[in-house]
């Protein structure tokens, strides 16, 4: 073989050998840009709780949209039976018209002078003018009513649209809304999924602990079993804290309002309600569904407001300490009040 075609063939073999060390590098270095680095237990659990919380706010905001959608829904529904009235009333008239339309086509055939020539009864005939005459004042009257309530009913399928067409945008906003809870409750669970078995075991086992001992705190028919919390609130207050209370170990769930699961706003509607008090499903329309009382006088019953802007509802127990719906993932437990930042407070009822 010649020197030359020894060369060439040295050098097609070093062209591959380095164009498959390239793409392997570029593959590990993808992969690794790829595989982020395990967390630790601490700082996985960190992670989750973060994104749990934004699956929280995310919750609330949706829940803000209830008022706006129902109310909302509300006169889209009322619109309806409006139309369907509205509707009737231009049947009616139409059909009147055409009554009217009728009558006066049977004495139009013939001029009026030619018809009191030929009448064998010219008296009887003026009569009978006189009467087509009124018949013809009727048809414009019917007319002027069909166009003022064509015109009535053409308004309200205006409104009607207009309506359909906002409450259609806010239900959207919600959509956006619950896509997002997913979304970080999706990469909460990749979190998770970067844990080995045991670690995962581990927090789960920890949070069915903590909603075990939450379960043990609910307060019984001869008196409550709480300890060093005491709950000296009576009449709806005292009403609203038990039914809180009673819930103590049911898991967060977003939207819920009981009987077996809530998330925070839910939780506080469901104990109120208990109460008599009736109070909207958001934390943020619940803010001002009360009087508004300082944080030095609170008082058991009384809600707690976090974060800014609010997206958080807690009930406040006494002693430092609240009841509420925390996070997904987490139950119904007792947790000291200044755990969040605190915002506000009101008592209802």
């Amino acid at each position: 073989m010649s020197t030359g075609r020894i060369n060439r063939t040295k050098g097609i073999a070093l062209a591959a050998i380095t164009s498959t060390a390239v793409i392997a590098g570029v593959i590990f270095i993808q992969g690794a840009a790829d595989a982020d680095p395990k967390p630790t237990l601490a700082q996985a659990k960190a992670q989750v709780a973060a994104l749990q919380h934004k699956a929280e706010v995310a919750g609330e905001s949706a829940n803000d949209l209830r008022g706006q959608i129902g109310a909302s829904t509300a006169r889209v529904n009322a619109l309806k039976a409006a139309i369907a009235k509205q509707q009737g009333q231009v049947d009616t008239v139409k059909r009147q018209i055409g009554s009217l339309a009728v009558a006066g086509y049977q004495t139009s055939g013939m001029s009026t002078t030619a018809q009191l020539l030929l009448s064998p009864n010219p008296d009887q005939f003026l009569s009978q003018a006189s009467t087509a005459q009124a018949f013809a004042g009727q048809q414009d009257t019917a007319l002027r009513r069909y166009q003022q309530a064509q015109g009535k009913l053409t308004d309200l399928q205006a409104s009607e649209q207009t309506e359909l067409s906002a409450l259609q945008a806010v239900q959207s906003q919600q959509d956006a809304l619950k896509k997002q809870i997913q979304t970080n409750l999706d990469a909460a669970e990749k979190v998770l999924d970067k844990l080995s078995d045991t670690e995962r075991q581990r927090i789960a086992q920890e949070n069915a602990d903590a909603a075990e001992k939450a379960r043990k705190q609910r307060p019984t028919r001869s008196g409550d079993r709480m300890d060093n919390i005491p709950v000296s609130a009576s009449g709806r207050a005292g009403d609203a804290v038990s039914a809180a209370l009673s819930q103590l170990g049911d898991p967060y769930v977003w939207g819920a309002a009981g009987p077996s699961s809530y998330d925070c706003s839910g939780l506080m509607m469901y104990a109120w309600g208990k109460a008599g008090v009736s109070l909207s499903h958001s934390s943020k329309a619940q803010a001002g569904e009360g009087r508004r009382v300082s944080k030095d006088q609170l008082m058991p019953g009384d809600l707690i407001f976090y974060y800014s802007p609010i997206s958080h509802v807690a009930m406040y127990l006494g002693n430092g300490r609240i009841v509420h719906a925390p996070r997904p993932g987490k139950s119904v437990e007792i947790a000291p009040m200044d755990e969040m930042p605190y915002n506000t407070a009101v008592r209802p009822g």
